[in-house]
């Protein structure tokens, strides 16, 4: 007699995650979209707007003309920017909230953004480096080595592996301190430090397309790991000692998480500068949608990032035409009510 009523509960639990999962796809399809008419939108909207028909001419069969000259040479290239570092930086937040357990983490809190701005602070006080392709390696190593030293700080060189507590406390406080020296330095001899000014608010703006070749592969390859290691960290979600009994690892998917941290925050940085509340309010927003499952907060944070990041841009080149404001400004604007909405929710996003 009681099989029959276990047996419909299972059953309507599969339709349910079977529809879950139907509508997890179909909002994915959706984000793509919208991502494609964001990016429609960033190659039209400008100094002078561009229409639709002249965007495809200018990708498709470009002239020597005006026109298809802005969107080769200016639109295109930042635009192609956003598409990567946006995902960088989203999916970033999204495993930095995952690994410390912490719903507000971002890439700033494990100190990456303090150690790639201390990089490259170094670089122009001491070596006079105002080159982009310069500010790139300075920036990425600045952002690996205070990874590594977190990691040290936290306990990871004892017997045991680092608690996401002590990881978060390592991050803040060597952080902190990396910006105050980057800070005394910039007073110091403001003059050298104006063409680095750029580059500290976060800006897509006067990147080239060379530029971001020589970031990509390590981009690729920190999404690769995220994706590698996203079931593992549902299960290390419920705590270390769960994740152990179910066959997991903690220690080797913390290192690959700080690996990847390292790759996609750090090479995001120093390319576009540090640009905030991207990795912060895509994985919140995206939670609401899919649940405290990693797999989907990854893939949905790689559709809707580059999307939010690529809107924020456009609404610097047009708030206050014609001159722009830098992209790290807007999302600063954008980030701000996004977060006061998050802690007045009475059931905010959990991990």
């Amino acid at each position: 007699m009681l099989k029959r009523p276990i047996n419909q509960a299972v059953d309507r639990k599969k339709k349910i995650i079977k529809h879950s999962r139907k509508q997890r796809i179909i909002g994915l399809i959706v984000a793509i979209f919208i991502l494609l008419c964001i990016c429609c939108l960033s190659l039209m909207i400008g100094a002078k707007p561009l229409s639709l028909n002249t965007v495809w001419d200018a990708l498709f069969s470009p002239t020597d003309s005006y026109d298809h000259t802005i969107v080769q040479e200016t639109r295109l290239p930042r635009t192609l920017l956003a598409l990567a570092v946006g995902p960088a930086f989203g999916l970033a937040g999204a495993l930095i909230q995952a690994l410390t357990r912490n719903p507000l983490a971002d890439p700033g809190i494990l100190g990456v953004n303090a150690g790639a701005s201390f990089a490259v602070a170094i670089g122009v006080g001491l070596f006079s480096i105002t080159s982009m392709s310069g500010y790139i390696w300075l920036a990425f190593a600045g952002a690996l080595i205070v990874t590594i030293g977190v990691y040290i700080i936290s306990g990871g060189a004892g017997k045991t592996s680092p608690t996401p507590v002590q990881i978060t406390l390592a991050g803040v406080a060597l952080g902190a301190a990396l910006s105050g020296i980057t800070t005394a330095l910039t007073l110091m001899n403001s003059r050298a430090f104006a063409s680095m000014l750029n580059w500290t608010v976060g800006s897509l703006a006067k990147r080239g397309t060379d530029d971001l070749w020589l970031i990509l592969p390590f981009l690729i390859v920190g999404i690769l790991l995220t994706l590698a290691i996203a079931r593992p960290l549902n299960a290390i979600s419920f705590g270390d000692d769960r994740a152990l009994s179910l066959g997991v690892n903690v220690n080797i998917v913390r290192i690959i998480s700080l690996i990847a941290i390292t790759l996609l925050a750090g090479g995001a940085t120093a390319i576009a500068g540090p640009i905030g509340f991207i990795g912060l309010m895509v994985p919140h927003c995206v939670r609401w949608f899919v649940g405290p499952d990693q797999p989907w907060i990854f893939l949905y944070s790689l559709a809707v990032a580059p999307g939010l990041l690529i809107l924020s841009d456009i609404i610097g080149r047009i708030v206050m035409f014609p001159s722009e404001i830098p992209v790290g400004i807007i999302t600063g604007f954008v980030g701000a009510p996004i977060l006061l909405i998050l802690v007045r929710r009475k059931k905010a996003s959990g991990l």
